[in-house]
């Protein structure tokens, strides 16, 4: 098939590479906001496995080409719409110039997180009855983009039109073959159901945490308490770990758009507000840790950080953890040397050259010198088994506050650290 891609999104430069791959012929048309010569340069793209590579592969051999206008275009049998939420306005302008441009059959795919209704909208523009738009959702998991988009475990279709979802499962067969992995919905339904879930997911989250919060006031490692959780089959394992607060582009953005969904129909979530209040006051839950253990005395003091990215895999810090633990620790005059295999380009940014922050590439123990203490924000490969007695020596309180519960407590005092993770706690002999 001939796909028209539009869109500077990891969506759209996933779903480039991977319709490429597999025979059909893609022209990716980036937006405007973000055009190629851009986009080459981001660190999202480059560090996303796998992506960066298949794209060039492509683009050299000429399954996939880059285009900034329809103008060479001739026919199109597909239109994938990948945007940001911001970039909807936009989006239906480039809409009515491709159906202006080509009048012929096709098909438009809303990739795109839009308030529920938009692709509705986008049929709407449409002026053939033979040309039609379905719903669906963006389902890709940062830092396994490719992974997940060609091994889905599930395609949400908003489809009303049988001729669109025989269209849309042959577009995609190369990725549907053990199974069908397609679960048909009204439009509507579809664009709702990806907010839902991941509305769902936070909630989880959230409340993990609160249980977390509950244990370290009562003394109870919450270890034994998500074992227990987790066994019931009521309800399992998945998204059971407690930690210090989700971030990330999409995640943050599907949950304000649930609730935006919310408020637009007259009703308002107290429960996903709730969500939304702890995950943000978990963000700050390392910075309380450390202002407990020195009883408040924090200025003049250096923190390691390791871990920036929102999640191990990614070089985003979109809404990440990291920057509210910054904020924290520098009101109090601390000091913060973070590391990160992936973000700091991204960090630096953000941040700018701040007096109190100090960004260490390359080795992730030279985070460590003059520190107090160490903060595991992000739980990257690389950060799993350390050195623990280079720990020890290095840091001048022992004091290891882990975010992300991946050390085992009771080792790591065993190692004559002070460990503190969220609802778990361990003190050396």
């Amino acid at each position: 098939m001939q796909v028209l891609v539009h869109g500077s999104e990891l969506a759209a430069a996933t779903a480039s590479a991977a319709l490429a791959s597999v025979g059909h012929h893609v022209w990716w048309w980036p937006h405007e906001d973000m055009d190629w010569t851009s986009l080459n340069h981001v660190a999202w793209l480059n560090s996303e496995p796998g992506l960066r590579e298949r794209l060039d592969r492509h683009i050299e051999r000429g399954d996939l080409t880059l285009v900034s206008s329809l103008d060479a275009l001739r026919r199109i049998d597909i239109h994938w719409v990948a945007v940001a939420p911001d970039q909807r306005e936009s989006a239906l302008e480039r809409i009515a110039q491709v159906v202006n441009l080509l009048d012929e059959p096709i098909v438009l795919i809303n990739n795109s997180t839009f308030p529920v209704g938009t692709t509705e909208r986008f049929e709407s523009l449409l002026p053939r009855d033979d040309q039609y738009a379905v719903a669906l959702p963006d389902m890709l998991e940062e830092g396994r983009s490719l992974e997940t988009f060609e091994r889905p475990a599930r395609w949400l279709l908003g489809s009303e039109s049988r001729v669109a979802t025989q269209r849309v499962q042959e577009l995609l067969r190369a990725f549907n073959r053990r199974e069908d992995v397609f679960q048909i919905m009204p439009r509507r339904a579809a664009e709702l159901t990806k907010l839902a879930i991941n509305g769902m997911l936070a909630t989880r989250i959230s409340y993990m945490n609160e249980v977390a919060g509950l244990s370290d006031s009562l003394g109870v490692d919450v270890e034994y308490v998500r074992q227990g959780m987790g066994a019931d089959p009521r309800i399992g394992f998945g998204y059971l770990y407690p930690g210090c607060g989700f971030g990330g582009p999409n995640f943050s953005r599907d949950l304000m758009r649930l609730a935006d969904v919310q408020h637009q129909t007259g009703r308002e979530s107290m429960l996903l507000e709730h969500v939304l209040d702890i995950n943000e006051a978990k963000k700050e839950t390392l910075f309380r840790k450390l202002w407990q253990h020195f009883d408040g005395e924090l200025r003049g003091r250096t923190v390691a950080i390791w871990g920036a990215a929102f999640k191990p895999g990614t070089a985003r810090i979109d809404h990440a953890p990291v920057l509210t633990l910054l904020a924290a620790l520098w009101a109090q005059g601390v000091k913060v040397r973070v590391h990160d295999p992936a973000a700091l380009s991204a960090l630096g940014e953000a941040c700018g050259a701040h007096p109190l922050l100090e960004l260490v590439d390359g080795n992730m123990y030279d985070a460590l010198e003059g520190a107090d203490a160490l903060m595991l924000v992000t739980e990257w490969k690389c950060y799993w088994n350390p050195d623990w007695q280079r720990l020890k020596r290095t840091l001048g309180a022992s004091l290891i506050l882990d975010g992300r519960n991946i050390y085992d407590p009771r080792y790591v005092a065993s190692q004559g650290l002070v460990y503190r993770g969220i609802g778990r706690r361990a003190t050396p002999d």
